[in-house]
């Protein structure tokens, strides 16, 4: 799955702030009622993934010395799966528990449809 989940300068820059200050990070998308189209930004392991979970991506940002996991639950990858992902940030309030949250700005996913060649890598 190949650039399914991509990060703009700025959301790079917050990760890398994070990263600096709570040690290696994860994402989780969970498309529920509480955090919507936000992606919310945990300490490495602190959200407990599972069977109804699919990792989407290990991103690599520069500046920060491990991969940042990006977890999606399996439901909302099944209504997503034909969308490229890219991770941005926004001013305004983060979710109440993901790391952004005091910053006054959110993460935010910004979507696109897959080309067919894209559709083809994902379907694999």
């Amino acid at each position: 799955m190949a650039d399914v989940v991509t990060v703009t300068p700025a959301a790079a820059g917050l990760i890398r702030s994070l990263r600096g200050r709570h040690g290696p990070l994860m994402f989780h998308q969970s498309g529920g009622c509480c955090d919507g189209s936000a992606p919310m930004c945990y300490p490495a392991g602190e959200f407990r993934t599972g069977s109804s979970d699919v990792l989407l991506a290990s991103l690599t940002v520069e500046g920060v010395p491990e991969p940042v996991d990006f977890w999606m639950s399996r439901s909302q990858w099944e209504l997503w799966r034909h969308t490229r992902l890219t991770v941005d940030v926004v001013p305004g309030r983060g979710g109440g528990f993901s790391l952004e949250a005091p910053e006054g700005v959110r993460f935010l996913i910004r979507s696109h449809l897959a080309g067919p060649v894209e559709e083809a890598v994902s379907d694999n």
